[in-house]
């Protein structure tokens, strides 16, 4: 099954900013919604932060709502977060996947850790 693999996460002041990008190989992801997904620490569930459909409409969780941008280039198979004014409960780590998950496996994720 197709992995995706992330990359930009890092550590960052509070305020701060970070680029996110996701890369997925195949065919499919020019037609399924992607998403990037957080796992916060001591949690067991990755939770959903932004959507972008495979169309461009794009849906965001109230934590990412006037901070954070979600954007896809189909042509790449690439999937962006672009993450501003970073907050200490952003820390976690970054997953992109599907929504719903289902075609792709979950990747590594990318680390973002946000210090006061």
């Amino acid at each position: 099954q197709v992995q995706p693999v992330e990359s930009g996460g890092g550590l960052v002041q509070a305020g701060g900013s970070l680029r996110l990008s996701c890369v997925v190989s195949g065919s499919i992801f020019s037609d399924v919604a992607m998403g990037w997904y957080r796992q916060t620490p001591g949690n067991d569930e990755r939770d959903l932060v932004a959507t972008v459909l495979s169309y461009g409409t794009i849906n965001k969780s109230d934590v990412a709502r006037g901070r954070f941008t979600i954007s896809r280039d189909n042509a790449k198979n690439t999937l962006t977060l672009q993450m501003n004014n970073l907050k200490p409960e952003d820390t976690a780590v970054y997953y992109c996947n599907s929504v719903p998950v289902g075609p792709f496996e979950w990747g590594q994720g990318t680390q973002v850790t946000v210090s006061t």
